[in-house]
């Protein structure tokens, strides 16, 4: 089987690094034509011209998604350069969990406009010309802690709650029109935050041993810390027509970490 996705152009936010860099590279040697949003106008251009170094098809739309203008200016300017768009994936975003009673009212209102609304105003733009078209994808990339949340795990925990019930009101409504959405919901995968973490608290070990000792800590079932890679490759099987018959789920992609199904 394989999860081709010729003559299709995706939009990925938050894809200047991890797991949005990994499904952009993914998407790009399986076809798609991809257009990279994040807010950081260097390490995006560096992703696009990496891409575009190995044959693939890529631009850089630098763009600040909690501005809702520029959200508006950034999907105007990707369907103008590229002529639609087929696949949207909301993957920005970026941890924030404390207890409860330290989270202030902006902290609440800056989370919920990264992670939500971000997601709502892309998918308003995308969704009825994926309507009208008949084909369409959009992932939702969240964390477990939607299903399981834990102490301490406000505001990410309620935002993203929030964006998986996007996601099955959505796939209810684009169901008829062949527009599927779904969500996956990351685990403890390897990105960029670990590399910094373990330079602040590495304790003398090397990388590798540090996220070994730390995925037996948390006791990952499979384990070990996932990989953007396999992350990736999850997505691409769900935006590509091998994932047809799969809409309005929300898919654990952790190695089994969550209490959660």
């Amino acid at each position: 089987m394989e999860c081709r996705m010729d003559g299709r152009v995706a939009l990925i936010t938050g894809a200047s690094t991890g797991l949005g860099k990994a499904m952009a590279e993914t998407f790009a040697r399986s076809g798609a034509s991809v257009a990279l949003v994040a807010r950081r106008a260097d390490p995006l251009n560096q992703v696009a011209e990496a891409i575009k170094a190995v044959g693939g098809k890529a631009r850089a739309y630098p763009c600040d998604v909690t501005r809702a203008d520029q959200v508006s200016a950034t999907y105007a300017a990707a369907v103008k350069e590229l002529g639609k768009v087929d696949i949207l994936v909301n993957n920005a975003g970026q941890s924030a969990a404390m207890p409860f009673e330290q989270v202030t009212d902006q902290m609440w209102e800056e989370d919920i406009a990264l992670k939500l609304y971000a997601a709502v105003r892309f998918t308003r733009a995308a969704f009825p010309d994926m309507k009208s078209r008949r084909w369409g994808r959009v992932i939702n990339v969240l964390a477990t802690a939607a299903k399981a949340p834990g102490a301490s795990s406000t505001p990410t925990s309620v935002s993203r709650a929030a964006g998986m019930a996007l996601m099955k009101a959505l796939s209810n409504e684009g169901a008829a029109h062949n527009v599927l959405v779904n969500a996956l919901l990351v685990g403890l995968i390897e990105s960029d935050q670990w590399v910094r973490r373990h330079s602040k608290t590495g304790n003398n070990q090397t990388y590798e041993q540090w996220l070994d000792a730390f995925a037996k800590d948390r006791r990952i079932p499979i384990g070990r810390m996932g990989q953007a890679q396999e992350f990736a490759n999850m997505a691409c099987f769900l935006c590509s027509d091998a994932g047809s018959y799969i809409t309005g789920t929300a898919i654990n992609v952790d190695g089994g970490l969550s209490p959660v199904w």
